[in-house]
């Protein structure tokens, strides 16, 4: 079973930018990658996926037109970059991984998270 590392959090002002990176241990070429945050007193919940059969990317609405993510099948690695982040999006983000078509609901596959922080 693929594992995953994230990196790249920290803490930033609002309205600065973080690109978080999620290093995998195993191939990417043929599984869907993806982020998910919890933020305080909040369940988990999805931010963005790339599916590798479809080449679609997914965005929640609560970060669409801030946040992109990418992947790079050569080393193994996907990559959240954040900007314009607002308070709101202070929390722990995990990267996801599945190759079941459950990348939006409920991934197979969870890195440890890293704590993304806003100050306002």
């Amino acid at each position: 079973q693929v594992q995953l590392e994230e990196s790249g959090g920290g803490l930033v002002q609002a309205g600065g930018s973080l690109r978080l990176s999620c290093a995998a241990s195993g191939e990417t070429t043929t599984r869907d990658m993806g982020w998910y945050r919890q933020v305080p007193g909040k369940k988990r919940e999805f931010v963005a996926s790339d599916t590798w059969n479809e080449g679609t990317v997914y965005y929640a609405f609560a970060v669409r037109g801030r946040f992109t993510i990418s992947r790079d099948n050569t080393k193994n690695s996907v990559f959240l970059q954040m900007n314009n982040l607002k308070p709101e999006d202070t929390g722990v983000y995990y990267c996801v991984s599945d190759d079941r078509g459950s990348i939006n609901t409920a991934p197979r596959v969870w890195g440890p998270g890293t704590q993304v922080t806003v100050s306002s």
